[in-house]
């Protein structure tokens, strides 16, 4: 399949990389310092959840999100517009790829290489956690690691989606950029002022229903909701806000639907546009 070749040959390309292995022990260094205090520092959590594979798998997601966030953008926003700003796009389409072989190829390589140092780092850090916890679930964790790469391809899907929006990678990089400020360190001001506008410029008492819809918007928060769905023991230690909502859409696998979507909604929006793109 062309799809796999384009894959294959963005993989092999990061794996050759200097860059990848140096940011594999960045992240294998974060996760195990991260592990370390949870084990040893347990007032981090109110000193009230006793430690367990699923508790810290919760606590590793934090920093999951912001560093899978970022990586993704340097990993991704040049998939498509820096091969279309070099014209190194025509060469690669003269080869026997489509379009969109060249798209879900660049999707799935990028997502392989970022999950090396996913895989390495969060998987040094469950070792460690099974020596040092004694109520760790195997299951569990690979159930955590499995949704974080799943996460990681969303993030990806998305930066592609951009890149392939646009022949420009500043143009490209700009925009990833300005997704993650909005959606992952600014999203709850803007439901905040969401709630102030549609209650006539007044806060309310309680917070309407909807707001958790909202709330699940950006992918960290799709993510770690998600999290709750797929493993039980999360929904108590995470705190689910679907708890205190009796509305239908009020669950925990509006998580895995909002992941869904950044997988599918961007990819398929950048496809359109590279494909219909003069290149």
């Amino acid at each position: 399949m062309s799809v796999t070749a384009v894959a294959k040959k963005d993989f092999q390309d990061a794996v050759r990389s200097r860059s990848l292995w140096a940011l594999s022990v960045v992240f294998v260094g974060l996760a195990m310092l991260t592990t370390f205090m949870y084990i040893e520092f347990p007032e981090l959590l109110g000193g009230e959840e006793e430690l367990s594979g699923v508790g810290l798998g919760l606590f590793l997601a934090g920093i999951a999100s912001l560093f899978i966030g970022l990586t993704a953008i340097v990993i991704a926003y040049k998939a498509l517009a820096g091969e279309r700003e070099l014209g190194s796009m025509k060469l690669l389409l003269a080869l026997p790829h489509t379009r969109a072989d060249v798209v879900f190829g660049k999707v799935l390589g990028r997502t392989a290489t970022l999950a090396i140092p996913i895989v390495l780092g969060f998987g040094a850090a469950g070792l460690y956690g099974y020596v040092m916890i004694s109520e760790f679930s195997f299951v569990d964790y690979l159930i955590f690691l499995g949704l974080t790469v799943v996460f990681a391809l969303a993030f990806v899907s998305i930066v592609v989606g951009i890149s392939g929006s646009t022949g420009s990678t500043s143009r490209a990089s700009a925009l990833a950029v300005g997704f993650f400020l909005l959606f992952e360190l600014i999203w709850d001001g803007v439901t905040f002022g969401l709630v102030y506008v549609t209650n006539g410029f007044a806060l309310p008492e309680t917070m309407p229903n909807w707001i958790y819809v909202v709330n699940q918007i950006p992918p960290s928060s799709a993510y770690t909701t998600a999290m709750m769905a797929l493993i039980p023991d999360a929904i108590v230690m995470g705190d689910s806000a679907a708890q205190e909502i009796d509305a239908f859409y009020a669950t925990e696998w509006l998580g895995v639907v909002m992941l869904v979507f950044w997988i599918v909604v961007p990819l398929a929006i950048g496809y359109r546009r590279f494909k219909n793109a003069d290149l």
